[in-house]
C-alpha cells in the first residue's frame, strides 16, 4: 500500500520523504489556506520534493471553470493529479482531463455508486472519506471494502485512495482490505510506530544496560 501525506507543510513533507514514507502528497483548499501560501507556489515546491503524485484541488464548481483551473494546475509539474469533487461537473472534468493524459483524483466520495461513476469517468484515484463517514455512525471501512469488490469485479484501473484517515488503525485496516493508497496527516503516519509494549520493552532494556554499565561507543 502506498502512503500519501495529507498536508501542504513543506517541512513535514521533507521529513517523511527523507525516510521513504511518502509516495505522494494530497492537498485541498483547507490545507493550502492553513499553509498561508499561494497555491501555485507551494504546490510547485511540493512537486519538486516528491516524485509521486501531488494532488492539487480546483475551487470552481462549474465544469468549464473546473477544466480551466485543472489545466492550469496540471502545468505546474508532470506529477500533478488534479483533484475534483465528486459532482456531475467534477465527473465531466475528470473525463476530459483524463482523455488529455492528466492524472485526476476524484474526492469527497461517500458511496460505492459514486466510486463506480468515477471509475467509469477514468479517474486515476478515487478518494473515499473514512473518518467523515465514521463521524455520522457509518462504517467508512465498509465503503473501502465495497469499492475494492466492485473494482476487482470489473477490472477498473482506478486506485482506491483512502482519505479522511484519523487513526493508525485506519491505516492497517485499509491495508488489509486492499486500498491502493492511504493519505493521512503526518501525525497519523508517525503514530503507526507507537506501541506501549515497545516503550515498556525499551525502558527495561535501557535500565538493564545502565545497571550493567554497557557502552558501545
Amino acid at each position: 500500500m502506498k502512503f500519501f501525506v495529507d498536508t501542504a507543510e513543506i517541512d513535514q513533507i521533507k521529513e517523511l520523504n527523507d525516510l521513504g514514507m511518502v509516495d505522494g502528497v494530497t492537498t485541498n483548499p483547507s490545507l493550502i489556506a492553513k499553509s498561508g501560501r499561494d497555491i501555485l507556489e507551494v504546490t510547485k515546491e511540493i512537486c519538486s520534493i516528491v516524485s509521486g503524485p501531488v494532488s492539487a484541488e480546483v475551487v470552481a464548481l462549474e465544469a468549464d471553470d473546473m477544466l480551466a483551473e485543472g489545466r492550469k494546475l496540471a502545468k505546474i509539474a508532470d506529477n500533478i493529479a488534479v483533484k475534483v469533487p465528486l459532482t456531475w461537473a467534477g465527473l465531466k472534468t475528470c473525463k476530459t482531463l483524463t482523455d488529455d493524459g492528466i492524472m485526476v483524483n476524484v474526492t469527497l466520495c461517500f458511496s460505492a455508486n459514486q466510486a463506480l461513476l468515477a471509475a467509469k469517468a477514468g479517474a486515476t484515484f478515487i478518494s473515499p472519506f473514512i473518518g467523515r463517514l465514521d463521524d455520522i455512525n457509518i462504517d467508512g471501512l465498509e465503503l473501502i471494502e465495497d469499492i475494492r469488490t466492485i473494482y476487482d469485479n470489473y477490472g477498473f484501473g482506478t486506485n482506491i485512495l483512502a482519505a479522511s484517515i484519523r487513526t493508525a488503525n485506519h491505516m492497517s485496516d485499509c491495508a488489509k482490505i486492499g486500498a491502493d493508497v492511504c493519505t493521512a496527516p503526518p501525525n497519523v503516519i508517525k503514530a503507526m510506530a507507537n506501541h506501549i509494549l515497545t516503550d515498556k520493552g525499551l525502558a527495561a532494556f535501557m535500565a538493564d544496560a545502565k545497571k550493567a554499565g554497557i557502552k558501545i561507543v
